[in-house]
């Protein structure tokens, strides 16, 4: 037990070590990026410095595999160079043994990894993609999808329904909320739709009511409206359904484009671990597919399973003396097939998302194929 903690304590240290490295170089690196980005906004080194922390989790995150297999080569060189694996071999302990302590110990990595670190990943994304898009913009599209329909925010030009686009001033803006009953995969299309539109102070505007709406160059073609108007003009008090009108068709400008609203709701990682499955649910429920969603989720759950996988790819080609040579060209191996299997896992989640493959076989296969490969590595070296 007291080798098993030994390696254990051993390999945190290394791992932990290896993490903040890395953090460090992303630091640098996003700092620069932000920099380059909103330089010209005239920012503070604070807020620059804020946005690369929200930048960087989801980095750090997405490399984990990476990080994982750079610290076991790195422990297990350091065990080879201090023979301490010569004297635990010598004590009658085989490599795999020898292992136990490693692999448990990022497992429960691994663990916390999906469970704590991806829905943290999630919100600081999402904190980030808002920060990024007001500095950009000053507004935010968003959407979000509920049991009741699906909502969405816009910032779009100030202007009367109807106004043709040509007389907007894009300087000016305003904030609408947007409900639908259904909408088509794309959200371009939605039916039983209502938008509310507020000032600049949060206050309403008016409120519209539509069988259907439709975005066709940069603007929602609406059918079967009908317009409330909710603020008072001139002094004069407002009635809403006094004042109301009805239209067969209307237009009304907006700034989302068919990306931004697939691309809203498109990105799994926007949504934490927690609330994946129940948003897979409300995305079906509301017309959207949810294949994608559903292969992100079996990949994530599977990711300790592949950080098991880098731990043994990488003690299969650096448990070994260094006296016997050969060092250099098997770290380089095993940072290959590392790097193999992290590509491996990336095309199979796309084979997965476009339906080629089975969800399961997607997400589980590359780690429970990879493990056994590198057992399989692991024996053939210790015991030939």
């Amino acid at each position: 037990m007291k080798l098993h903690l030994y390696f254990a304590r051993r390999f945190l240290i290394t791992f932990t070590a290896v993490f903040f490295v890395f953090l460090g170089i992303l630091l640098l690196v996003d700092v620069a990026e932000q920099l380059r980005k909103f330089g010209n906004l005239n920012l503070g080194f604070g807020e620059i410095l804020s946005l690369s922390l929200l930048n960087i989790p989801a980095t750090l995150y997405q490399i984990l595999p990476l990080i994982t297999i750079l610290a076991t080569l790195a422990l297990f060189l350091g065990l080879a160079r201090s023979s301490e694996l010569v004297v635990t071999r010598a004590a009658g302990r085989s490599a795999l043994r020898s292992l136990v302590a490693p692999v448990v110990s990022i497992v429960l990595i691994g663990a916390v990894a999906v469970s704590v670190l991806n829905p943290i990943v999630a919100a600081t994304s999402g904190e980030y993609e808002n920060r990024a898009s007001v500095l950009r913009s000053g507004a935010t599209s968003t959407l979000s999808i509920s049991d009741e329909g699906l909502w969405l925010r816009q910032g779009n030009p100030d202007v009367l329904p109807g106004e043709a686009s040509e007389t907007m001033d894009p300087a000016t803006t305003r904030q609408t909320v947007i409900h639908a009953q259904e909408a088509s995969l794309g959200g371009t299309q939605l039916r039983e739709v209502s938008f509310i539109s507020f000032n600049a102070q949060g206050l309403p505007l008016e409120r519209i009511e539509a069988g259907s709406a439709v975005l066709e160059n940069g603007s929602w073609q609406l059918t079967h409206a009908k317009i409330w108007p909710l603020s008072q003009t001139s002094g004069l008090t407002v009635n809403p359904e006094r004042d109301s009108s009805e239209h067969s068709e209307i237009t009304l400008a907006t700034t989302l484009t068919e990306e931004q609203i697939r691309d809203s709701f498109a990105d799994p990682s926007a949504i934490g671990i927690w609330e994946l499955p129940g948003f897979i649910t409300q995305l079906e429920n509301a017309g959207f597919a949810a294949r994608a969603h559903s292969v992100f989720l079996h990949t994530e759950l599977a990711l300790p399973l592949m950080l098991v996988a880098m731990v043994l790819i990488g003690a299969g080609f650096t448990m070994r003396h260094t006296r016997l040579g050969q060092t250099g060209p098997m770290v380089l191996m095993a940072i290959l097939l590392g790097f193999a299997l992290f590509f491996l896992r990336n095309f199979s989640r796309v084979l997965g998302e476009n339906g080629n493959i089975p969800i399961e076989l997607a997400a589980w296969a590359p780690p429970l194929v990879a493990i056994m490969l590198a057992m399989g590595l692991l024996l053939h070296m210790e015991d030939g």
